[in-house]
């Protein structure tokens, strides 16, 4: 077990290390300073004349984001067509079926959405051809869209006054090119030096134990599992995600995949420091996000290596702690981590079965997507504490009797209008959702029954599955607790509906908050303003989210994970 522990606190150090070097790099890369990765310039200058855009012309926050939702909008159609004809498309040696039509629109939004929520099961839903140039595809395109909307948004944060917040192509393509293609080539050569299979054959028949035989996936896995973490994606090549032996070979790809998952959600808030040039800025909210994400790993490892007591009380021994749903290779340790990795951030791979997990882990973890703050989606992360930010700054703003500013401009009605309405958003989805789900598990069964029943599990776990599905929808995680049966009309089209308003309405308010101040005359600094690099902020700041964002989620968790726990104990 102590190797174990071990084994997280050297990916701690890892992520610690290389995300510094990695933030500084983003920030050079968004500015547009010359670099060593000026290489691919020529690449790039081709890729905006293919497409007819101009990366030098600036562009206001409207046309900003007209430019994110309507390329957002080609891409889904796109992806429907080719999810719906792909039996008859290239590149399918197993003969997989087209996708349905719910189901193909729950597929397409949420890898459209950066969720990658999975009603199918990867081996068998998809081919060869839609995993690449749908599902590889959709995972470079919306990483990079949310770290274009955040390079936009530290523009604007970084100019005195200003009518225009930067190019969104010209951040969505330096996004690609310098950032994400060049990990992703790294952490792929890793895979396949360590048994993740690239290729392009069929299902192979291999001798089992027992001496019969079975016919097992392969494909060009190698290729989509690097931009499935370094994207904070998260959607599996195989059914079972990186718990399966071809996607997660060794504890070395274990290693080199959760790392991957949080290295540029931490680097993008070094970059905040160094383009707005505040490191003290971006170093306090890098600990305050570093501290709920220790807080978290540290109860989950707890709880995940101390066993079932359920189970202890039958005399069973748990050695090995609370091994359910997990791989014997990576350990309980392991996958208390990666749960915890994998939900701060909005990635939702996994490497062990969510749905068992203890219920006090199962309640960090939607916590950590409830809150949605901590490190979060690639871009996306800071945006959410961004909106935070700036509520915070206006409550301090009038306890101190001072018109609130931040960074210089002077945050109104307008600005906490849009701020609010983004923040109480994402409780509402979800908590409406739930309430739905429960409404018609109870007084409509036969609905429920004809599509299949939705829930393994009665009780209070049943309804954990049904809040941690709507939870990981509105926080475009994609994880959950697989005792849902979740591949329905009425799932596909309810999630679909909670994944398009979680991820487009608050780009929009973040996007227009930062453009609105970006407008508004600078204020110098004085003696009496607001700092908002400091440990007394950073507390105030984690006291709002706690305060809006957790405690919004407290009944229902009391009658789900919190209720669960308790009756492990009767």
């Amino acid at each position: 077990m102590n190797t174990e522990i071990l084994g997280s606190v050297l990916q701690i150090v890892i992520l610690l290390v290389f995300s510094y070097p990695l933030g500084r790099h983003i920030a050079k890369v968004y500015k547009g300073e010359k670099s060593r990765w000026d290489f691919f310039t020529p690449v790039e200058n081709f890729i905006y004349k293919l497409v007819g855009v101009d990366p030098k012309e600036e562009m206001n926050w409207k046309q900003f984001l007209k430019a994110l939702l309507v390329l957002n909008l080609v891409w889904f159609f796109w992806g429907m067509i080719l999810l719906c004809t792909q039996h008859w498309l290239p590149l399918n040696p197993d003969g997989n079926a087209n996708q349905t039509a719910d189901q193909a629109f729950n597929t397409c939004i949420s890898f459209m959405v950066n969720c990658n929520l999975q009603h199918y099961s990867g081996e068998s839903g998809l081919t060869y051809f839609t995993q690449l140039f749908v599902i590889m595809l959709f995972q470079f395109i919306t990483a990079a869209t949310g770290m274009a909307a955040m390079a936009g948004i530290m523009k604007a944060m970084a100019a005195k006054t200003t009518k225009t917040i930067g190019n969104f192509w010209y951040f969505l393509v330096r996004s690609c090119t310098r950032i994400l293609l060049p990990l992703s080539l790294l952490v792929g050569f890793v895979l396949i030096l360590e048994g993740t299979p690239m290729g392009f054959d069929g299902k192979m028949e291999v001798n089992t134990l027992e001496g019969g035989t079975q016919m097992v996936s392969q494909g060009p896995a190698a290729a989509i599992v690097p931009i499935k973490q370094l994207g904070t994606n998260g959607g599996g090549y195989f059914g079972v995600n990186s718990s399966h032996p071809l996607e997660n070979p060794t504890f070395l790809t274990n290693i080199f995949e959760c790392c991957s998952i949080l290295i540029i959600p931490m680097a993008m808030i070094w970059a905040l420091g160094f383009y707005l040039k505040r490191k003290k800025f971006g170093a306090s909210i890098f600990a305050v996000m570093f501290f709920a994400y220790i807080v978290g790993v540290g109860i989950n490892t707890y709880y995940e290596m101390n066993g079932n007591p359920a189970i202890d009380n039958m005399g069973i021994a748990q050695e090995n702690g609370a091994m359910e749903g997990k791989e014997v290779r990576l350990g309980a340790a392991g996958t208390a981590f990666w749960s915890v990795t994998t939900t701060v951030t909005s990635n939702g791979s996994v490497n062990g079965m969510h749905d068992s997990t203890m219920p006090l882990s199962g309640l960090i973890e939607m916590l950590n997507m409830q809150i949605n703050t901590w490190f979060g989606g690639v871009g996306v992360g800071f945006m959410n504490y961004y909106v935070f930010i700036i509520i915070a700054v206006f409550i301090s703003g009038l306890m101190v009797g001072r018109t609130p500013e931040f960074l210089g401009k002077k945050v109104e009605a307008k600005e906490m209008k849009i701020a609010t309405i983004v923040a109480l958003l994402h409780p509402f989805v979800i908590l409406v959702g739930t309430a739905l789900a429960s409404y018609l598990y109870v007084h409509n069964p036969a609905f429920v029954e004809s599509e299949g029943g939705w829930l393994n599990n009665p009780s209070f776990h049943g309804l954990s599955e049904m809040l941690y599905e709507y939870t990981s929808c509105a926080a475009n995680n994609g994880s959950g607790f697989e005792g849902l049966g979740d591949n329905t009309m009425f799932w596909n089209y309810t999630c679909g509906i909670v994944l398009i308003l979680s991820r487009f309405i608050p780009i929009v308010g973040q996007v227009a908050i930062a453009g609105l101040l970006a407008e508004k005359k600078y204020i110098p600094e004085s003696a009496g303003t607001l700092k908002t690099d400091t440990a007394t902020f950073g507390a105030m700041t984690f006291a709002v989210i706690f305060i809006v964002a957790a405690l919004s989620f407290f009944p229902v968790h009391a009658l789900s994970t919190i209720a669960e726990h308790l009756s492990l104990y009767i």
